[in-house]
């Protein structure tokens, strides 16, 4: 919202002046067990009488039915009072007082709990500001949401240098997912919007058995020109996995980045006229596009040389033989039709399509980074737009670190509350120690989920 981004320029500026759930799947007919993390407040239900009620006799235990139940507590607020007691030396009437504790915000009411609540219920659960004041106004808590837009301004911030932490780590792996999307953003003065875009770059090479840690570095920009990507991997050097925008184009020149294509985009082509309008080409290609699929499920999690000996043993000529049959049937279609069409570009991008069958580290499609933008697509319905540039900025700043939370399993919330906990003390030379996969063993077990792969 417009007013929100208005106020978290504010909280933006005073700093710089100043210095996911997922859904359980039921497997089988079983019921899946409650977590053993939660609390259980034990109710035992006894029977009104102490005597048999058939002949008054007198009962004794016997064993017992427990059936589990789950219920929610609301979330409250809490008051913290940070009293520091002043004492007086009795020899020299020296006053000692303990240091005031450092805040996120200086001198400012919200806790770090409370800035974490509210900005991971904005960002990773898309819950506009002004409506959250409702829900706090239902806890008899009055928050103005220029209040909150203007803490949410204020620690974005502050979080600045954790965030470029994980930007130079994301692009750092010599292979990154890339793929954008739009974000309405307001324009200046004519009160229309305009459409900015958001970036995503992912490092994640678990699929290949990497022990390293997974990131996501969001980036936004007011338009979508090519400078734009070319300027954020000015310095990268390695596999850039992505879809076919023109802009990536001048990055491939230099002989420092090597592209990979997204087989995704390619099949999404044809099954898009598949399901218009189905036909025996596409239902062909499909298939074929689809044992190459099943292969990968085979080697999902595998070291790369395995999955690199895989694939040049059963890939390679199942591609071999898809892109001689795509050529043949070209010569049977109209060079105008749609079919002709989506099999032109999967041709036109063959050996880029074909590099994931060299390199082991390489996936056969760009499915990281399009996941990774799934609560950005969310969070659109919901906001309508950002309020402004900066707005589209601040965006990117908290997805990149929510989303680094949630590729290390980690609880967003948990894993901000404890950042903003200490941040403003954190030496910014260590300021890597504040990376998700370095606090992990620091946080409890229930900020630690599932991992999103």
């Amino acid at each position: 919202m417009r007013l929100e981004d208005l106020q978290a320029d504010e909280g933006s500026a005073d700093m710089a002046a100043a210095a996911a759930v997922k859904r359980p799947s039921r497997e089988g007919v079983g019921r899946k067990p409650l977590p053993d993390h939660l609390e259980r407040e034990e109710r035992i239900h006894l029977p009104a009488d102490d005597d048999c009620p058939d002949c008054g006799g007198q009962l004794k235990p016997l064993g017992e039915d427990v059936a589990e139940q789950l219920e929610y507590v609301r979330a409250h607020f809490r008051v913290i009072r940070h009293r520091r007691p002043k004492l007086a030396c009795a020899c020299c009437d020296r006053i000692v007082q303990a240091a005031a504790p450092s805040r996120p915000i200086d001198r400012g009411i919200p806790g770090p709990a409370l800035l974490a609540h509210i900005a991971v219920s904005k960002f990773a659960y898309h819950i506009p500001l002004h409506r959250q004041a409702v829900m706090y106004a239902r806890d008899g808590v009055e928050i103005d949401p220029d209040a909150m837009g203007y803490w949410m301004g204020s620690i974005t911030a502050l979080l600045g240098p954790l965030v470029d932490t994980v930007r130079r780590y994301a692009l750092a792996g010599g292979k990154v997912h890339a793929d954008d999307t739009p974000l309405p953003v307001l324009a200046p003065g004519n009160g229309r919007t305009k459409t900015g875009r958001l970036w995503v770059y992912v490092r994640d090479d678990r699929p290949s058995a990497s022990e390293e840690p997974a990131a996501v570095w969001f980036a936004y920009t007011p338009d979508r020109r090519g400078e734009h990507p070319q300027q954020h991997l000015a310095d990268f050097a390695g596999v850039l996995q992505a879809d076919a925008f023109a802009g990536y184009a001048e990055l491939y020149r230099g002989g420092t980045i090597q592209e990979a294509a997204c087989m995704a985009h390619a099949r999404r082509k044809i099954h898009d006229l598949h399901a218009v309008r189905p036909n025996a080409v596409t239902e062909e290609a499909l298939h074929r596009i689809g044992a190459l699929y099943k292969i990968e499920e085979q080697i999902r999690g595998k070291p790369p040389d395995e999955r690199h000996s895989v694939r040049q043993a059963r890939a390679v000529p199942l591609l071999d033989d898809m892109k001689r049959w795509f050529e043949a049937t070209l010569a049977t279609l109209s060079a105008k039709s749609d079919t002709t069409k989506a099999i032109q570009y999967a041709l036109n991008r063959w050996p880029a399509l074909m590099y994931y069958c060299s390199d082991g580290r390489a996936e056969i499609d760009n499915l990281i980074a399009e996941r990774a933008l799934r609560g950005v697509a969310l969070g659109r319905r919901n906001y309508l737009f950002a309020g402004a540039d900066s707005g589209g900025e601040r965006a990117a700043a908290m997805y990149s670190l929510i989303g680094t939370a949630r590729l290390n399993s980690l609880d967003p919330e948990a894993y901000l509350a404890y950042v903003l906990e200490r941040i403003a003390d954190h030496p910014i030379n260590r300021i890597d120690e504040l990376l998700p996969w370095n606090v992990a063993s620091a946080l409890p077990s229930t900020a630690h989920v599932e991992p999103i792969r």
